[in-house]
């Protein structure tokens, strides 16, 4: 499922959306809202033809942002639902991610305000989806299932530590870098190690740390034969080592696990990172 709006970064998430739905053979639903407040606020003010020529040129906006993705795409077979609603999108989208495999959405770019650049809808999806989240930036590169004309695999970054969210995490990077044909780096961030130059000693990581470092280990181990996966300590904050990461990759994928009933902060401060500042497509996957 993907949601739309008008806007660049509404075209390239439906654009990234049917080129997933594509490669797995799915059925696309493509979910586009429009505002009633000014008509709903006051019954006084409720027109209902009105309302009715706000969705009717939204579903014409819809239908002909449709075909002209689907034209683009050259890909006539995948099945499309359209469907447009009244009132707040994000509202919406939770609600129809209930019986969703992924929900697609775009944002307004990537900065440093949070919850301007990335957008209400984007956030609110992210944070309270019932599926996995793909946040899109304006521009992503839409990616094909593999061919012999590429120079090099793709590669699908995921965030990896010792919770139990990380093995659903890195489980659906490995999914979407199947369909790829790509490498998967699962990645650990550590903190750098302690020296003394003295004497020319490096402490060994922290005891924790090599707990992760093994656990992540063990479950790349418990993955089906075949598995493209690599474990990748990094040394530092694991925000600033996955955005770094991100760069040049198909996706990038984290975990979420967070319990904060703040607005934002129930998305965990890690992923929330990585959805504003990642430098690719981020998928969020909750525990």
């Amino acid at each position: 499922m993907v949601g739309v709006d008008g806007s660049p970064g509404g075209r390239t998430a439906l654009e990234w959306a049917w080129a997933a739905a594509a490669r797995r053979g799915a059925p696309l639903r493509v979910v586009s809202a429009f505002p009633v407040d000014d008509y709903w606020s006051d019954v006084l003010l409720l027109d209902e033809g009105r309302v009715e020529a706000l969705r009717s040129a939204t579903a014409a906006r819809l239908t002909a942002l449709v075909a002209e993705v689907r034209a683009a795409a050259g890909d006539p077979e995948v099945q499309v639902e359209e469907r447009v609603v009244a009132g707040a999108p994000a509202e919406h989208l939770v609600g129809l991610s209930e019986d969703a495999g992924l929900l697609v959405v775009g944002s307004r770019g990537r900065g440093g305000v949070r919850s301007t650049l990335l957008g209400s809808v984007a956030l609110h999806c992210a944070t309270s989806a019932r599926c996995p989240v793909v946040v899109v930036h304006p521009g992503a590169a839409v990616l094909s299932p593999p061919s012999g004309e590429r120079s090099s695999p793709p590669r699908v970054v995921v965030g990896v530590d010792d919770s139990d969210t990380t093995r659903a995490a890195l489980a659906h990077a490995v999914a979407f870098g199947d369909e790829l044909g790509a490498e998967v780096e699962a990645v650990l961030a550590v903190q750098p190690p302690v020296r003394w130059s003295e004497v020319d000693v490096v402490a060994p990581l922290p005891a924790a740390q090599e707990r992760a470092l093994a656990r992540a280990r063990d479950m790349v181990a418990g993955l089906p034969a075949g598995s493209r996966v690599s474990v990748l300590a990094a040394e530092g904050p694991a925000v600033a080592v996955l955005t770094e990461r991100s760069e040049g990759a198909a996706l990038l994928v984290v975990g979420s696990r967070s319990r904060s009933r703040l607005p934002g902060m129930l998305l965990g401060s890690v992923a929330l990172h990585c959805v504003v500042h990642g430098r690719c497509p981020v998928m969020v996957v909750h525990s």
